[in-house]
């Protein structure tokens, strides 16, 4: 099973069969992650050209990762760098890039839409990383990656959104994953940033907007924490930063209305001291870095599924999980171990590099036989 669109925009358009497989698929990309050898030849012959209009760490690193780490030729492009700065517009820029030939191309913009824009004249597969306040599909994904890995499951989870949720992409494409996947959804922040009229953007009744922060929080499994979105603010919200920590700001006080196991997520960049407290970012609960991991496995999972992949190559984990693996070797040829699986599956998931240390080693062993 693959994807039914070529393009991801959005998590609106996805089922929930869909996301739970794009899930799936990235648990075993975040394993790859985790051996000395990280690099497979999925996406060999590939581009990938990543076009950020708007300053990203994470995102746009963890897209750059996935591509190379999946053995793709990748490019990046920023804003500053293009020919909009010399008055190009994005269509002109995209059909520039297209006769190129790239295979994907992962857009982030300020401008909502441009993804949607792009995928129309684009035979690449396009990749929304974020366009403006409208949605941000990848991290949705990598936040419920790490919501299963630590609660087990996402059905029934009461989840609480606090913060700036008006401008916020984050909160549109989580509000449609959660709530699709069966979670219960609170918003909650300044009146004048959390309309409610954002109840009606998701159909089945799982999502609410509270009156205050701390109704949101009570009884939560998971606390989602938003940052203030000054750069698009074009009015004043609120009357001060420091009033938004005092009333808003999720402190270690107002964290233990949550249930004790509760866990803490950000998807970063933070502003400490005011949407979250230094000791509740630091904290035991927080999985703030277990999300920027996350979002490499899934941006692999996203890039390798809008290639036509669907079966995962179970021998892939053999480097990291050996003893789950059975090898026959014939040392006087020199032979380099060979895996075998009870789960046949596709060949192109084979890693790079993989026996290559070993044969190496076994060649020197018969060299030096011979030598002596």
């Amino acid at each position: 099973m693959g994807l039914a669109s070529k393009h991801l925009l959005g998590i609106s358009e996805l089922t929930s069969a869909e996301i739970v497989h794009v899930l799936d698929t990235a648990e075993t990309f975040r394993a790859i992650s985790q051996r000395e050898i990280k690099k497979v030849p999925t996406l060999r012959g590939r581009t990938v050209i990543n076009l950020f209009f708007e300053a990203s760490t994470r995102t746009r690193t963890s897209f750059e990762l996935a591509g190379k780490r999946l053995s793709a030729d990748t490019i990046n492009i920023s804003a500053s760098t293009s020919s909009v700065t010399k008055g190009e517009t994005l269509l002109d820029t995209a059909r520039n890039l297209e006769a190129m030939s790239p295979d994907f191309i992962v857009i982030r913009h300020p401008s909502a839409g441009a993804p949607h824009a792009l995928a129309r004249i684009c035979r690449a597969a396009v990749i929304n990383a974020g366009d403006g306040a409208h949605e941000h599909p990848t991290q949705a994904l990598l936040d419920a990656m790490t919501i299963r890995q630590h609660k087990g499951r996402v059905e029934n989870l009461r989840v609480a959104i606090i913060g700036d949720i008006l401008h916020s992409r984050v909160a549109r494409s989580n509000m449609h994953l959660l709530t699709k996947l069966g979670a219960q959804v609170s918003l909650a922040g300044p009146g004048t940033l959390v309309p409610a009229e954002f109840e009606e953007l998701v159909a089945g009744g799982n999502l609410r907007v509270a009156s205050r922060i701390e109704e949101a929080i009570e009884g939560a499994d998971v606390v989602m924490v938003l940052r203030i979105q000054r750069e698009r603010q074009d009015a004043a919200f609120f009357p001060s930063l420091r009033e938004y920590a005092v009333h808003y700001g999720l402190n270690l006080k107002r964290l233990s209305g949550a249930q004790p196991d509760a866990i803490v997520m950000h998807p970063g960049p933070m502003n400490r001291g005011i949407e979250i407290a230094s000791d509740v970012a630091d904290g035991s609960r927080s999985l703030i870095l277990d999300q920027v991991s996350n979002g490499l496995a899934v941006r692999m999972a996203v890039l390798y599924l809008l290639a036509g992949g669907s079966v995962l190559n179970q021998n892939m984990l053999s480097q990291t999980k050996p003893e789950t693996a059975n090898t026959t070797a014939d040392p006087r040829a020199g032979a380099t171990p060979a895996v075998t699986s009870s789960n046949s599956a596709a060949e192109q998931l084979e890693p790079v590099a993989a026996g290559g240390q070993a044969g190496a080693e076994q060649k020197r062993r018969v060299k030096t036989a011979d030598s002596n």
